[in-house]
């Protein structure tokens, strides 16, 4: 059954910094923007939304409805119009790959023969060709089937796809978006699991390290259980091979697989344009910045890696590293399974697969490696973020950013690739 995500839009307001003014359509409440996502020439394309500005959105996928399943963590924008294609001189809306590189100073070349593979649920007919409107428009080499640059599998290695589902199709946009923003000149490889089961997803992600790729995207997750510790071992223990995983989108809380020792825990961010050094600053995803924010915290069952030396998690610390989130401050992606093109997403199903992209670009992991390890090892290497809050808890870093390790962000977002190499 298709997933109807253009349904039942979900309205979530934060103090408006924008005009206050409404229009009513529908029966729904729809603040006005003058932002940066303006389809104007004139307006710039990055998504320089503050990250306390009201917006609306929904989220892509449904929660799972039993144990054991799980929900994909994207986030859209639903305030903001869909455009099947754009005039001359217009840009899509949300920060595109050159803004992101510019955020996280990253090469403009690297990571050419390395593989970035996307596990996701159900399939997306549309893959291929809304990936390459994605790179088309914004001057990337191509990345096709025809070339080798592109493949879609299905969780045994083949070809018999899954049911297409509407949610996940924009998840998957999402996701081979972001490889491509990160990394232009990866090869993806996209693993369609036949099931939102954690056991189908866990086989899927089995078949991409089978297939090859030392870097593995995982953009979903589902609330922990006593079997989790066993999971691990089934379908995340791979020495060698960085396996990413979104933090969750509920704010304060952790969920699983993000907190499985043998993966990158990554959380969310506010990313907007400013006037310092950096020409950026960021800000935890938090539950007033347009969406529920980035998941942290301590796991009830996974053992704590012995990198982690935080204080009061006597278990594993959610999150490890970030990058940005925020659908207020969202990425331009391209989807038209059941979509209509260029949108704005969020969500930490982005900043998943954009740091699988920042390993690819810092190299191939060391053969025996948790490459998890690595930023611990270079925290001097990420751009520490030390504002904002997802939530509130007993222990303050664990929903607050601070110096240091917090749990929303982890050790911070990227500054070049050094933290992501051993």
């Amino acid at each position: 059954m298709h997933s109807h995500r253009r349904r039942n839009r979900i309205r979530r307001s934060a103090p408006a910094l924008l005009s206050a003014a409404a229009l009513i359509t529908g029966g729904v409440a729809v603040a006005t923007q003058t932002s940066a996502f303006a389809t104007t020439p004139a307006a710039s394309h990055a998504a320089t939304t503050s990250a306390a500005a009201s917006v609306h959105t929904h989220r892509l996928c449904s929660q799972p409805s039993k144990p054991g399943y799980m929900a994909c963590q994207s986030v859209e924008r639903t305030d903001i119009a869909q455009h099947k294609s754009l005039g001359r001189n217009d840009t899509p809306q949300g920060f595109g790959p050159s803004d992101l590189a510019a955020a996280y100073n990253l090469p403009k070349d690297g990571g050419k023969g390395q593989t970035v593979a996307i596990v996701d649920a159900n399939d997306d007919p549309n893959a291929e060709k809304d990936l390459a409107a994605y790179r088309s428009q914004y001057s990337l080499p191509e990345c096709s089937t025809g070339n080798g640059c592109f493949k879609k599998i299905d969780q045994d290695g083949g070809t018999n796809y899954p049911t297409p589902d509407a949610g996940w199709a924009g998840e998957i946009s999402l996701d081979v978006d972001m490889v491509s923003a990160a990394c232009p000149q990866c090869n993806i490889l996209l693993v369609e699991a036949k099931s939102a089961s954690m056991d189908d997803l866990g086989a899927a992600v089995n078949q991409a390290v089978k297939q090859g790729a030392k870097f593995v995207s995982n953009s979903y997750g589902g609330s922990e259980g006593s079997d989790d510790t066993t999971a691990d071992d089934q379908y995340f223990k791979h020495p060698g091979v960085a396996i990413t995983v979104s933090s969750g989108d509920s704010g304060y809380g952790v969920e699983y697989p993000a907190a499985s020792q043998y993966v990158t825990a990554v959380g969310g961010t506010s990313l907007k344009k400013d006037s310092s050094t950096r020409g950026y600053s960021e800000t935890v995803w938090g539950t007033s910045a347009g969406g529920d924010g980035a998941g942290s915290g301590c796991s009830q069952y996974d053992a704590k890696p012995s990198w982690q030396k935080d204080t009061d998690c006597a278990k594993r610390a959610v999150a490890d590293v970030a990058s940005v989130a925020d659908p207020a401050t969202g990425l331009a992606v391209y989807d038209t399974y059941q979509a209509s093109g260029w949108n704005v997403y969020g969500g930490t199903s982005a900043a998943a697969p954009f740091i699988a992209g920042v390993y690819a670009l810092a190299g191939a992991p060391g053969s025996g490696d948790t490459p998890a390890s690595y930023p611990y090892s270079h925290p001097d290497q990420l751009n520490d973020v030390t504002s904002g809050s997802n939530g509130s808890c007993d222990v303050a870093y664990l929903c607050q950013a601070g110096k240091g390790y917090d749990g929303p962000t982890g050790l911070g977002t990227p500054n070049g690739t050094g933290a992501f190499t051993k």
